[in-house]
């Protein structure tokens, strides 16, 4: 169906609407396909009208389409079985099961076994990872908030999703229109017509009574066309015999044509019909001072209802999909909101390659994955969140001998070859790799490891040096170019060659596949620096132009396809980064920055219709698209090569960068670290991987919109808040750890931000019904949705945010109040007493990944709680000992750590109700515990101040080290000290009643320390940010202070009365502080009179005041004063640190617990 023929139906759809035909407005949507009417799919869903919306979703998309569209209706068809066992109709249940449900057995049949079981339990909450469904309305509430997701993510809803912008009332304007252009050609026009019928053209009588005849049928008006009649809905009419006209892009370009004598248009089809040869014209519009149709002429069909994609997997898969918000390409360039901090320049994880990166590619989709390509001919798959090499392929011909004599030839002596470039398809259910010898593959990617061969090419005579897909005549084609100075365009589907281009006298370097309006072309360079454009017909090039400085160069539109970029180096080394005017076919700008002697080619990428990047001189260098002065650069840690490769993802959150040591650096923004922090604790179990693409998670929990694609009974809540982010200033300074005075900031212009009044900031108290005791422990679940508090009575508190209209994301904030919850049975969660005295007893939880349990302890037993039932699921681990701290293992929460009083550390397995080993280091009772995975390592601290690092595969003591005390000041016998690991799980922060510090895994280097002025107070409790560029620090004279992570320098005090009202008669001060699991500038204190408080900065501040400036442009100094200067400090304390410390690194993260 053409284009003109789908805004018919929208202008339809609109009468129809406005004349209350609403049944049938929603049977035309359904049929045609065209608009899915969101609104009125969620009124079906919110009243589980289930047949009705299936139906509905039946005119868009059927379950075997894609994985999307697979898990849609999964999930809810799983919504209507778990209503009607809620319901207790068994009989409906096990009709849906058997009718409904059962499709599913076939891709994941122990999945459905598990369903299946669901009708033994007499409540199926019961089952633990079904405990927390609420009642039905909520249930599919938060069913519609994942339903959207996955239908905004399906391709097959590309462009469906939005009614175009129309004027009321259109279809009638049109015809009034056609009505009186009909009249204007009447031979006797009445002054007052009297048209009583749309059914045949109007025309007005003549004064003799004969009818004047139609205008469209008087053979003297044959050249006008039909009054106000569209053109053929089934083609583009009468107008096939004109040549097609070169789009305005190429036009311009023509200035310096091809000595190659050549048609300026093309005789064939410009990617839109079949390839019959028949020349096309572009449209030509109305012009806008007339008052008849305004015909539109881009007809992008590829991107509407068309069959199943190619590849498109028919396992179920549980692939995270990106949920970050879309930018349309509508936006203008100068009305852009982003800034320089929205360049992902934070390091985030290094993943070892083994060799050379050669080219990467992030998938369009899932935004992370990572496809990469090497020297050594490997195609490899990376995923992210994991940091694991989920799928690989080694180079190797899958049928040599049908190959030529030449490429067979290449092989006999070195079978080896490198990967020149590797691409995901549009979709993502393809990529393809272009090696250095003949040959390119394509594989389709079904979702963990599974990678399948495609189709193998023999693609050029050596070297093919570039490919790229594109979509002329709305077939996916994937386009190469080589040594042999030819481009080649390849039908995916079946290995059909369908174009070859020649006229290069050099190598093609590369190739850039584009389209205009309706015009499909592709950009080639080759490596004598010329510039050539083709249509997808063979009447050879319509460019032929110099690359700037004839450089090997590659080029790059923006998102929007708006801008076009290029990129290169010459063999003089010298490097060019330009924008061009497609009009004019001539360099509109030239961005200054690149080195002048550049080692190899500098490879470069665009993002967010608004930055580019390049790798060169050994660093990454970013521009603003309408700047040409250099924006920004980073060093990665020094750990670049002098060009290395580049490539953003799609939403431009994440960067990644190739190494000097074969690796590759994931560099990200503040929306990149929250990606990665969302899906990174979905731990990835290798065991499992081959049967990832079948086998969903089994049963889980309710609680967030978050998306997973694949099918699952829950697991709707996000898992922990995952360590990744680091710091964007990542030099290495030799400098020694030391304690400095505050006084030298007081001759700058940069001041300390005091907050003394509570209109300076947002703060809540928690309401709390229940009795006031001492918070002893505090925290936020890991969704972020409520927060957990344990007072030293050993009773629970848990407070959680609804979502309303002052609230849509239903997060923890200081602007809503929250509501102290209970379950109907109105039990509390109180752990076991001992006999000693509460206020005595040391308290200790933690909190499960998908906040299902606490495990927690009050000097007795252990006890492990059901967050939504409150019921104790079990106890465990009479004193004495009693426990002291608890951290459940980052890849299995089957393993708890549990420090304990007589200052060992048990490593308890849950499941089998045993302890694994005891180890023993610390002289005290243990009082904090920090896993690392990146490191394998558990370290532990004490009251004896004593850190220790364990291995966690033998359990091996690897080093301990002594917490060295500010001068002047000594430790309480017993005083507690905290681990919290970085984001980069490498490097922690060490919490002391007189000091922070942070220190080096495993080796235990301390490389930095801060100690408080006295006046304020010891310190009772410290923690990072979500996001690691701060440390929130409470004080027992009950200030908070905020220092800058990287540096370790107060920029912000909150003072007492900000959050509290002035009452001199008590003294209340926190004990413990935690910082909100996503929101970087919130946290919550928990205080001495049992009070919880909620802060966060004002909205018209956004943040907790500024860092302070850097010391003689050589960095931060080490230390700050948290509530003004620091005590002086004598000149042997001072060289007595720098001789007991190791060097200083500002190479350390920006991390949470």
């Amino acid at each position: 169906m053409s284009s003109l023929s789908r805004e018919l139906v929208f202008l339809i759809l609109q009468f129809l609407d406005e004349e209350k035909f609403k049944e049938t407005v929603h049977k035309l949507e359904q049929e045609s396909g065209f608009f899915f009417n969101m609104r009125y799919f969620e009124d079906m869903v919110t009243n589980g009208e289930w047949e009705e919306v299936e139906k509905y979703l039946s005119g868009f998309t059927k379950v075997d389409d894609n994985r999307y569209s697979m898990k849609i209706f999964f999930e809810i068809r799983k919504q209507k079985y778990l209503e009607a066992l809620d319901k207790r109709d068994r009989a409906k249940a096990v009709e849906i099961l058997v009718k409904d449900l059962k499709v599913f057995a076939a891709f994941n049949e122990d999945l459905f076994k598990e369903i299946t079981q669901l009708l033994t339990l007499e409540n199926f909450r019961d089952n633990e990872q079904l405990s927390k469904y609420g009642d039905t309305k909520s249930a599919r509430g938060i069913m519609l908030a994942e339903l959207k997701k996955l239908i905004e993510a399906n391709p097959l809803f590309r462009d469906k999703l939005q009614f175009p912008p129309l004027k009321n009332s259109r279809l009638r304007t049109l015809i009034n229109q056609s009505l009186n252009w009909q009249h204007q050609l009447c031979k006797n026009p009445r002054p007052n017509p009297d048209i009583k019928t749309l059914f045949v053209d109007h025309t007005c009588a003549t004064p003799n009574g004969a009818r004047a005849p139609s205008p469209v049928t008087n053979p003297l008006m044959g050249a006008v066309p039909k009054a106000g009649g569209f053109p053929p809905l089934s083609a583009h009419g009468p107008f096939q015999p004109a040549p097609a006209a070169l789009p305005t892009s190429l036009a311009g370009w023509m200035a310096n044509p091809s000595s190659v004598p050549h048609p300026s248009a093309s005789a064939g089809p410009i990617g839109l019909a079949a390839a019959n040869n028949a020349a096309m014209s572009k449209r030509p519009r109305t012009p806008t001072n007339n008052p008849t149709m305004d015909y539109q002429t881009a007809d992008s069909e590829h991107v509407l209802k068309r069959a199943r994609p190619f590849g498109m997997s028919d396992e179920v898969n549980n692939l995270p999909v990106n949920v970050l918000p879309v930018q349309y390409t509508g936006q203008s360039h100068g009305q852009s909101s982003y800034t320089s901090s929205d360049l992902p320049k934070t390091i985030v994880m290094t993943l070892n390659q083994g060799s050379a990166v050669k080219s990467m590619d992030f998938h369009p989709v899932q935004q992370i994955l990572l496809l990469v390509g090497t020297n050594m001919g490997e195609a490899m798959v990376w995923e992210l969140g994991s940091r694991e090499r989920i799928a690989s392929k080694n180079f190797k011909v899958w049928d040599l001998g049908s190959w030529s004599v030449a490429l067979q030839a290449s092989l006999t002596n070195d079978y080896t070859a490198s990967v020149n470039r590797v691409v995901w398809s549009p979709d993502g259910n393809l990529f393809g790799v272009a090696y250095s010898k003949h040959i390119v593959h394509i594989y389709s990617y079904h979702g963990g490891d599974d990678l399948r061969n495609h189709l193998e090419i023999e693609a050029h005579s050596g070297s093919v040096n570039d490919l790229a897909f594109s979509y002329p005549n709305k077939q996916l084609c994937v386009v190469t170019c080589g040594e042999d100075r030819v481009i080649k365009v390849w039908d995916v589907a079946t290995g059909n060659r369908q174009y070859t281009f020649e006229g290069h006298e050099a190598p093609v370097y590369s190739v850039c596949p584009h389209h205009k309006e309706n015009i499909q072309f592709i950009f080639s360079t080759a490596t004598d620096g010329k510039i050539k454009a083709w249509l997808y017909d063979n009447m050879g090039s319509r460019v032929d132009y110099d690359a700037p400085g004839h450089s090997s160069t590659t080029m790059a539109y923006s998102a929007d396809g708006t801008r076009l970029f290029s990129c290169g180096t010459n063999k003089e080394g010298e490097s060019f980064l330009v924008e061009w005017n497609e009009s004019e076919g001539a360099v509109k700008r030239t961005y200054h920055g690149l080195g002048k002697r550049t080692v190899g080619i500098v490879q470069f990428d665009t993002t967010r219709n608004r930055f580019l990047a390049a790798g060169d001189d050994f660093l990454v260098k970013f521009w603003d698209m309408d700047n040409t002065q250099l924006l920004a650069t980073t060093e990665v840690e020094g750990s670049l090569p002098a060009s290395p490769c580049i490539r953003f993802n799609k939403e431009g959150i994440l960067l990644a960068v190739s190494t000097n040591d074969n690796g590759v650096r994931i560099l990200a923004n503040a929306d990149g670290i929250r990606l990665l922090r969302t899906v990174e604790n979905r731990t990835f179990d290798a065991s499992r991987v081959a049967s990832a693409a079948v086998k969903a998670p089994s049963l889980g929990t309710f609680g967030s919109a978050d998306i997973t694609v694949g099918t699952s009974i829950g697991d709707r809540a996000p898992p922990v808040a995952a360590m990744v982010g680091l710091n964007n200033d990542s030099r290495s300074l030799d400098i020694k750890p030391r304690i400095a005075d505050e006084s030298v900031d007081k001759s700058r212009s940069w001041k300390l931000t005091e907050i003394n009044e509570q209109s300076q900031c947002r703060s809540l108290r928690l309401p709390d019904s229940l009795t006031a005791m001492r918070v002893s422990r505090l925290i936020y679940t890991n969704s972020g949705l409520a927060i957990l508090a344990l007072a030293s009575n050993a009773v629970h508190k848990l407070w959680k945010w609804q979502r309303n209209d002052r609230n849509s994301t239903g997060k923890a904030t200081a602007s809503v109040s929250p509501q102290l919850w209970q379950p109907p049975s109105g039990i509390l969660m109180t752990n076991d007493a001992s006999d000693t005295n509460p206020e005595d007893a040391v308290s200790c939880f933690a909190l499960s990944k998908n906040d299902s349990y606490v495990m927690s302890a009050s000097g007795g037993k252990i006890s492990l709680f059901n967050m939504m039932t409150f019921k104790t699921m079990t106890t465990f681990m009479p004193p004495p000992p009693a426990a002291t701290f608890l951290a459940f293992h980052p890849q299995d929460n089957n393993i708890i750590a549990i420090g304990m009083e007589d200052s060992s550390i048990q490593i308890y397995n849950v499941r089998v109700d045993e302890v694994k080993t005891k180890l023993k280091g610390h002289q005290k009772r243990i009082t904090g515990l920090a896993f690392s995975h990146n490191l394998n390592v558990l370290v532990s601290s004490g009251a004896d101040s004593q850190l220790c690092v364990w291995n966690t595969d033998g359990w091996e003591k690897q080093a301990s080290k002594s917490l060295q005390m500010p001068g002047g000041r000594a430790a309480a016998p017993l005083a507690d000290t905290r681990v919290q690991f970085h984001l980069d799980q490498m490097h922690l922060l060490v919490v002391h009643e007189t000091q922070i510090a942070l220190y080096e895994a495993p080796k235990l280097e301390c490389l930095k320390q801060w100690a408080p002025r006295e006046i304020s107070g010891p310190i009772t409790h410290a923690t990072y940010s979500c996001d690691s560029q701060s440390i929130y620090v409470s004080f027992e004279d009950g200030s908070v202070g905020v220092l800058t992570a990287a540096t370790l320098r107060l920029r912000c005090r909150i003072n007492q009365n900000a959050y509290l009202p002035p009452n001199p008669s008590l003294r209340v001060h926190p004990l413990v502080i935690a910082a909100h699991p996503s929101e970087p500038n919130q946290f919550a204190l928990g205080l001495t009179d049992g009070g919880v408080h909620i802060l966060e900065p004002l909205e018209s501040e956004g943040k907790w005041g500024t860092s302070p400036p850097t010391e003689n442009g050589a960095g931060p100094s080490t230390a700050s004063g948290a509530a003004g200067s620091d005590q002086p400090q004598s000149i042997l304390d001072f060289l007595g640190k720098l001789l007991n410390s190791g060097k200083y690194s500002l190479g350390y993260y920006n991390s949470t617990w």
